[in-house]
C-alpha cells in the first residue's frame, strides 16, 4: 500500500464514500463496479448492447453492435471499426427532447455565471430547446446541411452550448475553437476543416481582460477565402466592424419572422460525424479528432452517470473550458443527456478573488464539482483561509 501518489498508474488505496453516498448511488460497491468492468470485458457487446437500449433514444435500433477488422494495420490508413452501424438516433434530441416530456420540462438545464458575479442566466429544458431551434433554423437558413462544418470560437457563455446542440440538431459537424487561441489557430483550423460558417462574439472576458474576438476572427479570414458567413454575438456590446453581406447578428437573425421556435431533428446514422476537435498542437500541427455520433454521446452519458454519481436533484458544475474535450463532454452532452442541470462559468478560479471556485460552490449549491488537479494544487497553496469563509455542505462529490 502506498503513502503517497507518486504515479497514478501505481496507486492502488481506495478512498471508500461515507454510506449514505454509497446506499443510494449507481455502484453501490467495488465489488459492484468489478462486476461491471468485467461483463464489459468479457462480454462486451452485450454489455454495450444493453447500455444502448437502457440510456440512448433511438429513432432506428439496430442488430450491430461492433464491427471491425485489424487483419490490415498498416497496409491501410486506419483499421475498420464501426459501432451500432444499423442504429440511428440524434444527439441534440437525446440532451433536449426527450426531457420535454416528462417533469424536466420545467427543469434548470444550464445555469450560467459570467465573470462579472452580476452576470448569471438560468434555462430550462423548454427554454433551452427553443432557443437550439431558433438557431439551428438560422443555419439551415444560411446553407447550413447535414455533413456542413461549422466553426464556433465563442467565449463560456450560453450560446456556445446552443450553438453546439443546433448543429448536432440538423447533422452539421461542429468546430469549436478554444476562445483564447490566437487568429493564426482559428485560421489553421477554419482551412483545415475546410469551413464555410463560423460562429463568434465581439469579445470574451478572461481574468479581468477583455478578449476582442471579433478583431481575431476578421485577421484570421484574411486567409480563409472559403468563409461565406460570420455569426456574431453581441457578448460585450461593443462597436466593431461588421462586413455587410459576410457579418450577421446573432440577435438579428435569431428575431427574423421566419426564425420558427421548432426544428425537427435529423435522423443521424450511428457512425455519422458528430464533431471535429483539434488537437493543441503541442506535439507538432494541430490534427483535427473526429468524434461520431452514437459512441460518443453512449459513452459520454454513462460515464457522466456513474463516474459522477449523478442524480436528478444535483447542481453539476465541470469548470473545463468547452473548448476542449472535457468540456464538450462533461459540460454539454452528457450532462444535458442525463437531464442534469449543468453549470457553465465563465471566469477563473482566482478572479477577483482567490475563492471564486468556492463563492460559486456556496451560491448554486453546487453538489458535484468537477475540476482539474492543477487548479486544486494552485488552490491548496493559497491556504485554507478562502473556502473555509465559504459554505460548502453542498458539495457531496469532487
Amino acid at each position: 500500500m502506498t503513502t503517497k501518489i507518486t504515479s497514478m498508474m501505481k496507486e492502488d488505496r481506495i478512498f471508500k464514500p461515507p454510506k449514505e453516498i454509497s446506499k443510494n448511488a449507481y455502484i453501490k460497491s467495488y465489488k459492484d463496479y468489478e462486476k461491471l468492468y468485467r461483463e464489459s470485458v468479457e462480454n462486451s457487446e452485450k454489455f454495450w448492447e444493453r447500455q444502448a437500449i437502457e440510456n440512448i433514444d433511438w429513432f432506428v435500433k439496430g442488430k450491430n453492435i461492433l464491427k471491425y477488422d485489424f487483419s490490415k494495420i498498416g497496409e491501410v490508413e486506419s483499421p475498420y471499426v464501426e459501432f451500432f452501424s444499423d442504429w440511428k438516433l440524434n444527439v441534440s434530441y437525446n440532451c433536449i427532447d426527450r426531457h420535454l416530456n416528462t417533469w424536466r420540462r420545467n427543469k434548470a438545464a444550464i445555469i450560467w455565471q459570467g465573470e462579472d458575479d452580476l452576470e448569471k442566466q438560468t434555462l430550462t429544458y423548454q427554454q433551452l430547446h427553443t432557443e437550439v431551434c431558433k438557431f439551428a433554423n438560422v443555419l439551415k437558413k444560411h446553407g447550413v446541411r447535414k455533413g456542413t462544418v461549422v466553426t464556433i470560437f465563442l467565449p463560456m457563455i450560453p450560446q456556445l452550448a446552443i450553438a453546439m446542440l443546433a448543429c448536432a440538431r440538423i447533422g452539421a459537424i461542429h468546430s469549436v475553437v478554444f476562445s483564447a487561441f490566437s487568429s493564426n489557430a482559428l485560421k489553421d483550423r477554419i482551412l483545415d476543416c475546410d469551413s464555410k460558417i463560423i460562429i463568434t462574439a465581439d469579445i470574451g472576458y478572461h481574468g479581468g481582460r477583455i478578449i476582442d474576438l471579433k478583431s481575431k476572427t476578421d485577421e484570421a479570414l484574411h486567409e480563409c477565402g472559403n468563409v461565406e458567413k460570420v455569426i456574431v454575438f453581441n457578448r460585450g456590446n461593443t462597436k466593431i466592424d461588421m462586413k455587410p453581406g459576410i457579418d450577421l447578428w446573432w440577435h438579428e437573425e435569431m428575431s427574423q419572422p421566419d426564425i420558427t421556435n421548432n426544428c425537427e431533428p435529423e435522423e443521424m446514422e450511428s457512425e455519422d460525424p458528430l464533431f471535429i476537435l483539434y488537437t493543441s498542437g503541442s506535439t507538432g500541427k494541430p490534427k483535427g479528432v473526429l468524434h461520431t455520433t452514437g459512441g460518443y454521446l453512449l459513452f459520454t452519458h454513462i460515464t457522466t452517470k456513474y463516474i459522477f454519481d449523478l442524480k436528478d436533484i444535483d447542481i453539476y458544475w465541470c469548470s473545463a473550458d468547452i473548448g476542449w474535450i472535457t468540456g464538450h463532454s462533461y459540460v454539454v452532452y452528457g450532462p444535458l443527456s442525463n437531464g442534469a442541470t449543468t453549470l457553465m462559468f465563465e471566469g477563473i478560479p482566482t478572479y477577483p478573488k482567490p475563492d471564486r471556485f468556492w463563492k460559486v460552490v456556496e451560491d448554486y449549491k453546487v453538489n458535484i464539482f468537477y475540476t482539474a488537479p492543477t487548479a486544486i494544487r494552485a488552490l491548496m497553496r493559497l491556504g485554507e483561509e478562502w473556502p473555509i469563509c465559504h459554505d460548502l455542505l453542498s458539495l457531496r462529490i469532487l
